[in-house]
Order: structure tokens, then sequence, then C-alpha cells
């Protein structure tokens, strides 16, 4: 699958170091509820939150490494907020097998839900909800900065540079062409 002129792996190899970030936000978040902190401060610590700033540097790489357009964000904003998802979930999930109650799945953060009607929230309006937010704001964020910074192509900006031979002269005078 390409998007652009970039496979799916070319943009998880872009992305891992924020699946990497919004999974140790969702570590911290467990272990800062192991450690009994208050909860005030484990609310501050978000999973939502750090994988919508994740879409933001994602689109921010995007535009600077001319990785791609559009396209390249809506997949970007879709696979971040999908981890994200996935890996509170799995969190969900571990307390339905196990019993143990964790940040995820205490009563505060479920509102009543069961886990199976927890986890079915997160799976559809969290991926889908959040994931079409997150990528609407993503094009925005792309829209504005090709209008505010804008890359040029160094081909169409008439700088370039010369080739050079091994030996140091130009390329083009060696061969006649110049």
């Amino acid at each position: 699958m390409k998007i652009g002129r970039h496979g799916l792996r070319d943009h998880l190899r872009l992305l891992a170091p924020l699946f990497g970030l919004i999974t140790a936000v969702w570590a911290l978040r467990l272990i800062m509820d192991l450690a009994d902190t208050p909860p005030a401060l484990v609310r501050m610590v978000s999973v939502s939150v750090t994988g919508a700033v994740a879409v933001l540097v994602a689109v921010t790489l995007i535009h600077f490494k001319r990785f791609g357009g559009y396209a390249s964000v809506v997949l970007a904003a879709f696979l971040l907020i999908g981890w994200a998802q996935l890996i509170v979930v799995f969190a969900i999930a571990l307390t339905a097998w196990t019993g143990w109650v964790n940040v995820y799945s205490s009563p505060e953060y479920t509102y009543g839900a069961t886990h199976l009607q927890h986890i079915a929230g997160h799976l559809t309006l969290g991926l889908g909800m959040e994931g079409i937010f997150a990528s609407v704001m993503g094009c925005i964020l792309l829209w504005v900065l090709r209008r505010l910074v804008p890359i040029k192509d160094l081909s169409k900006s008439g700088r370039h540079m010369a080739l050079l031979t091994s030996s140091g002269k130009d390329s083009n005078a060696s061969s006649g062409r110049g």
C-alpha cells in the first residue's frame, strides 16, 4: 500500500518515536496509579492528549521532511490515534481477564460501563471520532504550514550546485557541454 510516494512501512518508520511516546505516557499513567499518585495528577497524564500532540508533531515532520501530503496526514492520524486506543483497550481487557483494576478500568473513568462496553466505546467512538478530529486538525495544520512556511524546491528556486567530478572539475565543462 502506497500513500503518495511512501509505503506503510515508511510511515511506520517516521512515526515510530511517536508510538513510543504514546506508549511511555500509557505506562507512566499505569505506574502513577500503582504508586497511589493523587487522582488529579493522574488525570493530567493523558494518552488522548499525547495522541493529539503526536499527530501535530507528525504533521510537522511530514511537512518539513517533505514526506507527503494530506493523505499521509490522515494515515498518520489514524495510526497514532489507533495505537493510543489499542493500548488503552489492552489495559481494560487486562482487567477483564485478571480482575486487576487499573487506571484505565477504574469506576471514575468507566462511567458505569462494563468492560465490554468500555472497550467497544474506545474502538468505535474513540477511534472514529478522535481519528476524524485528529485528521481534520492535522490537515488544517499542514495547510497552514504550507502557507506560512513554504519549503521551496531547490530546482525551482534557481539555486543549484554544479556537479563535480572526482578531479574537482565541473562535469559540464569537462564534457564539452558548458
